[in-house]
């Protein structure tokens, strides 16, 4: 008798370690689902969040902007359709701004717009064709009673197609790295910049760097990445190499593998032996269509939040640990729903 009073007591014990683990269990199970919840939400939060004044609102779409600067003098209708055609193919909205609405006040907006790729063909140069900064060139025909301060602080200053055309007084402004750090209003938001006109890079390649290159301006701005030529390019041969990018990128591949690969298509520029290169080297593996993949994700997350009970219920049913049930989880659904696909492990 004594033997089963002992047995008794010892299922009794059984049964109430089993509901109290149950119970730990559930409230774990629960505390992991609000955990995925919270953690898809600040994704999307501190991604697209503004943290200034004048940045722009929180975007769930992916947003573009043609900025065509080149349009006025090296008009190229093809490129501008194939870009576009390109882009919202992968999802964008693009929006394309035509050489005479390329202003300063239109270069100080810019990041306001939200957008996370700006392509911008656009005509650019260094001084004498040496000597930095690089500036980039607007349609607004230059004064010197206009934008004193600006030109005064070198944020501005005047350009020219040719020297021809300085001397009969034919100049324009041009935007300087001070003024995209210092006049642009609000922060990029983890923007691509491909910047088409010549010389992008070239002021990295100086055995001293001038204090504020225009890549380094335009990452210190908030972009995430900065795609340009190291040397003079020629139009047509920039126009060819940024569709071949595009093309690249928007079938997710990141920047070093697309700027590689574009390379290898269409080679240097056979004048200047110019090529693509991005900067900063950190972001090589970045991916263009990140934000939708965020947004995608989290959304997907959102309206399947009861399934993960099942998928750890079932990884602890064949004794694996809960973290098994939850990248389970992530997997199927974000896979079938959000349609963004995970490497399988070797």
């Amino acid at each position: 008798m004594r033997g089963k009073k002992k047995s008794s007591g010892t299922k009794a014990e059984i049964r109430a370690y089993k509901k109290r683990s149950r119970f730990i269990g559930t409230v774990i199970l629960a505390a992991i689902l609000v955990v995925v919840m919270a953690f898809s939400i600040l994704i999307i939060y501190s991604y697209l969040k503004p943290s200034e004044p004048n940045e722009p609102p929180p975007q769930l779409e992916l947003k573009a902007a043609i900025v065509d600067h080149l349009s006025l003098t090296v008009p190229n209708q093809t490129f501008n359709q194939t870009a576009t055609n390109i882009l919202q193919e992968a999802g964008f909205t693009v929006d394309y701004y035509p050489g005479e609405e390329i202003t300063v006040e239109f270069y100080k907006n810019l990041p306001t717009h939200g957008y996370s790729l700006i392509v911008l063909r656009v005509h650019s140069g260094l001084f004498n064709g040496t000597q930095p900064p690089l500036c980039l060139f607007t349609s607004e025909h230059y004064s010197e009673t206009k934008y004193v301060w600006e030109l005064l602080t070198d944020r501005l200053t005047g350009v020219a197609y040719s020297e021809e055309e300085a001397n009969m007084g034919i100049a324009y402004f041009g935007v300087t790295p001070k003024f995209v750090q210092q006049d642009m209003k609000g922060n990029f938001q983890n923007t691509t910049i491909i910047m088409m006109g010549c010389n992008g890079l070239t002021e990295l390649l100086y055995p001293s760097p001038p204090p504020l290159p225009m890549p380094q301006a335009f990452v210190g701005k908030g972009a995430k990445v900065y795609i340009g030529w190291d040397l003079a390019v020629s139009a047509g041969h920039t126009d060819q190499a940024t569709i071949q990018l595009l093309t690249y990128l928007t079938q997710n591949q990141t920047i070093k593998q697309a700027v590689e690969n574009t390379m290898n298509e269409v080679g240097p520029d056979p004048i200047s032996e110019s090529i693509l290169d991005y900067y900063p080297t950190e972001a090589q593996n970045h991916f263009i269509l990140n934000t939708r993949a965020v947004v995608k994700i989290a959304s997907a997350i959102r309206r399947r939040p009861l399934e993960l009970l099942g998928f750890v219920n079932l990884a602890q049913s064949e004794h694996g640990p809960a973290s098994v049930g939850v990248i389970a989880y992530v997997r199927v659904v974000v896979e079938e729903e959000a349609g963004v696909g995970f490497p399988d492990s070797e």
